[in-house]
């Protein structure tokens, strides 16, 4: 099975630029309200699988640093499951920190695809009201 998971640099690269995006201040205007929600939609499935794909890189680095760990914890026999914990979480950082990346990315891009939701809806009605407005002649 080929799962195509992205490379850490290629996740990284990704996430630089879709945070630029999404650090891009929008105005109100419908036309590029509806082209930005377009673009988060877009990036919105993206980035969840590039939170996959880190993911499966922190689980591989994991099982890797568990294993070293435990075995060097074993000569040692004086090592706690909470010290081999921080160990291991400390050995991983890299492949944490790109989860946590993806997972803001990910948010911020939903949120902002709400926003826009709420912009098209009220552009919505108020065309719906200057339409009545017009119709009744005010």
């Amino acid at each position: 099975m080929n799962l195509d998971i992205a490379t850490p640099e290629q996740i990284i690269k990704e996430l630089t630029e879709i945070d630029s995006f999404l650090n891009i201040t929008c105005s109100e205007q419908i036309e590029e309200v509806v082209n930005r929600g377009n673009d988060l939609a877009v990036y919105i499935a993206r980035s969840g699988k590039l939170l996959a794909d880190s993911k499966y890189h922190l689980n591989e680095k994991m099982k890797d640093e568990i294993f070293e760990t435990i075995k060097e914890a074993g000569k040692q026999a004086k090592a706690t499951s909470t010290a081999v914990n921080g160990i291991i979480k400390s050995l991983c950082k890299k492949e944490q920190y790109m989860v946590d990346w993806c997972e803001r990315v990910n948010r911020s891009a939903t949120h902002q695809l709400d926003w826009a939701r709420t912009l098209i809806s009220k552009a919505k009605e108020e065309m719906r009201i200057s339409g009545s407005y017009q119709n009744s002649g005010f």
